[in-house]
């Protein structure tokens, strides 16, 4: 297989692919078989790492781009697509609460955090629904436990948040600049941070399922958040 052939089958299975694709995902495309053993591979991880490459160049001019994300590689559309694709699919988006933005901003940039963390900055206490509806949408996980009386759960952003978000690691989250100690300008950047990623996610949230309801002021209709939170 000469090196066009095998990025054109490269680019076909990243398009058809359900989840992205790791790197090691893609080299089991190009394995022949041979008796029920593997021959010796023809093409390599570097030479797959430079077909990505190219086919991002490739598609740069184009609506759709490929991505690199926290579990792998993707084709996705382009965030200014998002006005035209919204015609296809007219639903309003759902409106997360301002407690729950509050919430998963303060775990994203604040991790590991417990519950009593979390309270102390909003001052006020966490909705244990806010919690469950997070975790099973496999954003938020227990990563330890702190060691102190009690031993509360530390909490921290999973590889499916990043890749909800389109991102790759949690420094591509907007930056935030010295947040005051619990006062409004201090949470106010968090959710602004955190919003502007959703904003930019929302133009790929096709093709997931939506969550679980939450007393916490939730209207779900998609996987990915909406433009504005809706306040308490």
């Amino acid at each position: 297989m000469n090196t066009a052939e095998a990025k054109r089958v490269l680019e076909t299975a990243l398009l058809c692919a359900r989840e992205p694709m790791t790197i090691q995902g893609m080299k089991k495309l190009f394995i022949d078989v041979d008796g029920g053993r593997h021959a010796p591979p023809g093409v390599g991880l570097d030479t797959i790492r430079l077909m990505l490459e190219e086919l991002r160049h490739d598609w740069a001019d184009r609506g759709i781009e490929i991505v690199s994300l926290a579990t792998g590689w993707r084709f996705q559309s382009r965030p200014e697509m998002k006005p035209y694709l919204d015609r296809l699919s007219p639903e309003k988006p759902p409106k997360y609460s301002r407690a729950t933005l509050e919430t998963l901003a303060i775990i994203a940039y604040r991790q590991p955090v417990t519950r009593g963390d979390i309270e102390e900055i909003r001052g006020v206490a966490v909705n244990s629904q806010t919690i469950k509806m997070l975790e099973d949408r496999g954003w938020i996980d227990v990563i330890g436990h702190r060691e102190v009386v009690g031993r509360p759960a530390l909490l921290g952003t999973t590889k499916q948040f990043l890749d909800d978000l389109g991102l790759n690691t949690l420094s591509q989250l907007p930056p935030l600049q010295q947040a005051a100690e619990q006062d409004g300008r201090g949470m106010a950047a968090l959710e602004a941070a955190l919003q502007e990623n959703f904003d930019k996610a929302a133009a790929t949230a096709a093709g997931h399922e939506a969550a679980p309801s939450e007393e916490d002021g939730l209207n779900h209709d998609h996987a990915l958040p909406g433009q504005q939170p809706r306040h308490e």
